[in-house]
């Protein structure tokens, strides 16, 4: 229960439910303003003569009684009724058309009255506002008549009168009301979004290992309990990225050690095979020598890209930028591995033209790019016989060129270890902030490593 209450469901069912509590209040004071204003305005008139039917027939009544037709008789008559209707106007028209007295009229009323004015005075009042009584003095219409003028709002519900006299002031009153409902509601959605958009700032951020960062939770609500759930989230990946650390340490460990344990028996078999390759042998005996001491070196490389590859993984393996000319260490790289295609067979295209301006770069990792690209031709391009090194510059970048003609990298050679050759050499050129790009068919192979100036 506790934890429903602290929702923010609970929290918009408590604004709704104060609206209407306020609603209520506004409903219940409009109400009790009527029941003040109907006592105010009609007051005793409208416990004695709540009818207009009944103010009617009652002012008949009192005017045929009237006894004489004298100024002091008809004064006192207004009076008393004067007292019991404030709002309401009277006036008397003697048998002569003449306006005698007046009382409270609104508006000019003629000196006489002609049977035409008077016919047209009481086409205009019938049935219209105020409400009109005209009755003749003692019954007889040869004594002149009085009027009596009620305004008709008079006979209204409270309700309306309280609407036409205090509408404005009630209308203000609920709008603020639901003005304040609607700004309370915007309050609360407007902080339900801040939230939202600072978790989402909070699950963009990074730290150094590039894991999202831990945020605060101030609120046990829905979205404090997302807020801890998203904790939960960065602690649990915080310790997979510490555990696959640990683990990767401990594999670039067993390949160090798998190394160096490897390369002793390598090297015993190796003298083995030179001590064997002394003897007297038989042609096959010598083919199978040769063929050993192949595999030797091939094993032997492998370690050696396995090494550097784990190294290079783990940041360790040592970077020293030089200024160096690319293209005179190209055409030295390819003076010491000229005699191994030539005893291939192998057709050299050499077109080396110089750079304007000299590469930085790491001798030692630019020598091992060059060694790992050669090795693949030699190993995996043989059908084709061919090996093109040239360079080329453009505007925006120089770059060294490498093309074969083997069967391409997708397919088979009969030869192992080429990808893990490959990832070295990306490793190494994106180490050292150059670019290389390799496209490879059925008709050959051709890689580029480009300086970009």
């Amino acid at each position: 229960m506790k934890r429903f209450f602290q929702s923010l469901q609970a929290k918009y069912m408590a604004i709704i439910l104060v609206a209407l509590f306020l609603f209520q209040a506004a409903y219940l004071l409009v109400a009790v303003l009527a029941m003040g204003l109907e006592e105010k305005i009609l007051g005793d008139q409208n416990k004695n003569e709540p009818d207009p039917t009944q103010i009617e027939e009652k002012w008949h009544a009192d005017v045929k009684e009237l006894e004489g037709a004298s100024k002091e008789t008809v004064l006192n008559h207004f009076s008393r009724w004067k007292k019991k209707y404030p709002d309401a106007s009277m006036f008397w028209v003697d048998e002569k058309g003449s306006l005698m007295e007046q009382l409270d009229v609104k508006g000019d009323l003629p000196a006489n009255w002609t049977p035409a004015f008077t016919a047209k005075f009481i086409k205009e009042r019938y049935g219209g506002n105020p409400f009109t009584v005209i009755s003749f003095i003692g019954g007889d219409e040869r004594n002149g008549f009085i009027v009596l003028e009620i305004p008709r709002n008079l006979f209204l519900p409270p309700a309306v009168l309280l609407t036409e006299k205090y509408g404005l002031l009630l209308g203000a009153g609920l709008l603020l009301i639901i003005s304040l409902f609607i700004i309370v509601s915007f309050l609360f959605f407007r902080g339900i979004r801040k939230r939202l958009l600072y978790l989402q700032e909070a699950m963009e951020r990074r730290d150094k290992d590039h894991l999202p960062i831990s945020i605060d939770v101030h609120k046990n609500d829905e979205i404090g309990q997302l807020e801890q759930t998203f904790n939960e989230m960065v602690l649990e990946l915080k310790n997979s990225k510490l555990r696959e650390q640990e683990e990767e340490q401990l594999r670039r460990e067993l390949i160090a050690n798998l190394s160096h344990d490897l390369r002793t028996p390598l090297t015993k078999i190796n003298a083995q095979t030179y001590s064997i390759a002394k003897e007297n042998l038989s042609p096959e005996g010598k083919q199978a020598v040769k063929a050993l001491e192949t595999s030797i070196v091939n094993i032997d490389r492998l370690i050696e890209n396995l090494m550097s590859y784990t190294l290079l993984m783990a940041s360790k393996h040592k970077l020293e930028l030089i200024e160096l000319d690319a293209v005179r260490f190209v055409r030295e790289s390819m003076a010491s591995w000229y005699p191994v295609f030539e005893k291939e067979h192998f057709e050299m295209v050499i077109e080396l033209e110089p750079f304007e301006k000299k590469w930085l770069a790491d001798p030692i990792w630019l020598s091992r790019i060059f060694d790992n690209i050669l090795q693949n031709v030699l190993r995996h391009a043989k059908e084709g016989l061919y090996l093109e090194v040239a360079t080329n510059s453009a505007d925006e970048y120089d770059e060294i060129i490498f093309i074969d003609h083997g069967k391409g990298m997708k397919n088979s050679s009969g030869e192992k270890g080429a990808g893990i050759g490959l990832s070295i050499i990306d490793l190494m050129v994106k180490g050292m902030k150059l670019d290389w790009e390799m496209e490879s068919g059925d008709e050959g192979t051709a890689i580029r490593i480009k300086r970009f100036k």
